[in-house]
């Protein structure tokens, strides 16, 4: 019976030791399959970083572009305006350039002694003056008696009895001017009430 008794446990511990070797063998495992499972994060994580590491090189070289190219706008912008100023004032030196004449014959016309008639150098004068204003894009507004009243280039300084139909111009007090379609100075004109 003793011997039935050690062949149980040693039967018992042999499937024990079976069960043992059995678990420790599946923990061996899992613990390689977690080995393993450790390494291919590990990997991973390394790729990540490496990536955000790539990514945030590529953001700051952007953002260096960036900053590079708003400063390079600015410059441009600056360069632009310098620009603008010198060509409005060289059109404005070419203006001054071409109506000094003018003046000039203005002041020499007032030299003359008082009994000399200045008509005709005042008429040539005022030729020259008004082919500076045409090469300029400048036009006269200079209406017509009859002409309709337009309340964009004409300014009514007053209405007068007239022959004329009510409502249009009698009489120009002062021409206006116009260029490149925008009204730089009204015509002053008087208006008939139709009376």
């Amino acid at each position: 019976m003793q011997e039935d008794a050690a062949d149980e446990r040693s039967g018992a511990e042999d499937e024990s030791t079976d069960e043992e070797r059995s678990l420790a063998d599946r923990v061996e495992e899992y613990d390689a399959d977690l080995g393993e499972a450790v390494a291919d994060l590990e990997a991973q994580i390394e790729d990540l970083e490496a990536q955000v590491d790539e990514t945030e090189a590529r953001a700051d070289d952007l953002e260096s572009r960036l900053k590079r190219k708003q400063a390079d706008f600015q410059n441009y912008k600056k360069r632009a305006e310098k620009r603008q100023e010198e060509i409005e004032e060289r059109a404005t030196e070419d203006l001054v350039a071409r109506l000094a004449p003018v003046r000039n014959d203005l002041v020499r016309a007032l030299d003359q002694d008082e009994d000399v008639d200045i008509r005709d150098g005042v008429e040539s004068t005022l030729d020259a003056f008004d082919r500076v204003l045409d090469e300029e894009g400048v036009t006269v507004i200079d209406p017509a008696p009859g002409d309709d009243v337009d309340p964009v280039r004409h300014q009514v300084m007053m209405r007068t009895e007239s022959d004329h139909p009510e409502g249009t111009i009698v009489d120009v007090y002062r021409p206006g001017y116009e260029m490149a379609g925008t009204v730089i100075q009204e015509a002053q004109v008087t208006v008939s009430d139709g009376d």
